[in-house]
């Protein structure tokens, strides 16, 4: 929640603490796990010093909608709060529903993001049991290596992220500053694996396609991709798959990020953090470098490596976020 409440309110202050009626303004804020140190550290104590000891605030710290709740405290957001829990997939789906609610009608303003803090022992040991982290702990800073032929899986990070929301019609009417628009997004399921993407990307090309057609965007509009890549080795080969089946060997010459080589995966947190970096990107006209490739995996031939000036005009960006379980999310904007 404090990573959240705090992305929170650099991204309001970024908007220009905009004035909206509290009936009107929105928050729909997802983690994939929520409070686990709060669960823990209350389990160590009821196990140490008994029941007594146990502090009375740990269900509201450990709930998943916590951090929901206290930005729509700070900000009197009354229209709606809202929690997604879709693993690495959340904050992206928060994304899209957050512009569902507000093309329906029911909200003027929403705060959308994602947060994650589960760095602990217990996780860590979870996801190196299934084999889903780097092993390269002699060499942190280049473990997280997205489409190198050697990757062998994520580093965690936590953090959280946050964008301010609206329509058209009421940014413009305050005077605000519009880094891009939300173009469309979806949401769909591999109801395949609980742990494994589906192999051949089925349903994250069905999230992509769908996005696109949401966002009234053909494949050729599309010049920059933030990418998934978590640098599992099956995980970006299902994603590259994807893509590849809906932009056909275009995709080799679009410029794609894969940011969590710099960033660390935030799970729930990550889609908001790299819709973030893709709503910049277009804003700047410059698609982020993906580091730590030694040598590109040749089953992946997309453009990535150096930062890529996109130029003038207007442009379509995608960014993917897929989770355990199944779950596919995929946010399009447009420059402005």
């Amino acid at each position: 929640s404090q990573y959240a409440l705090v992305a929170a309110r650099e991204a309001w202050a970024d908007a220009g603490t905009p004035e909206v009626e509290p009936e009107r303004l929105g928050v729909d804020f997802a983690t994939g796990i929520g409070g686990l140190w709060t669960l823990l550290d209350g389990w160590d104590t009821l196990r140490e010093k008994g029941p007594r000891r146990v502090m009375p605030m740990s269900v509201p710290m450990l709930m998943p909608n916590a951090p929901a709740a206290a930005i729509s405290m700070h900000l009197e957001a009354r229209a709606y709060a809202r929690t997604v829990a879709s693993a690495c997939a959340s904050s992206t789906e928060s994304i899209v529903n957050a512009v569902e609610h507000i093309r329906l009608g029911l909200a003027d303003v929403v705060i959308a993001g994602g947060t994650e803090s589960v760095i602990h022992p217990i996780t860590l040991a979870a996801f190196a049991s299934m084999q889903a982290l780097s092993r390269r702990n002699d060499d942190p800073a280049h473990a997280s290596r997205p489409y190198s032929i050697d990757r062998d899986g994520f580093v965690m990070g936590e953090g959280a992220a946050a964008l301010v929301l609206e329509t058209e019609e009421h940014a413009r009417a305050r005077g605000a500053r519009i880094y891009a628009v939300v173009a469309g997004g979806s949401v769909t399921a591999d109801s395949y694996h609980i742990t494994a993407p589906e192999p051949e990307g089925l349903g994250a090309s069905r999230a992509v396609r769908q996005a696109l057609e949401q966002a009234d965007a053909s494949v050729d509009d599309v010049t920059h991709i933030n990418a998934h890549a978590t640098s599992t080795p099956t995980g970006d080969i299902a994603e590259y798959k994807a893509l590849l089946s809906v932009f056909g060997d275009r995709v080799h010459e679009i410029p794609v990020s894969a940011t969590k080589a710099s960033t660390g995966h935030l799970l729930g947190g990550t889609g908001a953090l790299e819709a973030v970096f893709t709503v910049l990107a277009l804003h700047n006209r410059l698609a982020p470098p993906t580091i730590n490739i030694t040598e590109q995996d040749p089953e992946i031939p997309l453009r990535v490596g150096e930062a890529v000036e996109l130029g003038d005009g207007d442009h379509v960006a995608i960014s993917n976020s897929f989770g355990f379980g199944g779950h596919n999310a995929v946010a399009a904007f447009r420059s402005v």
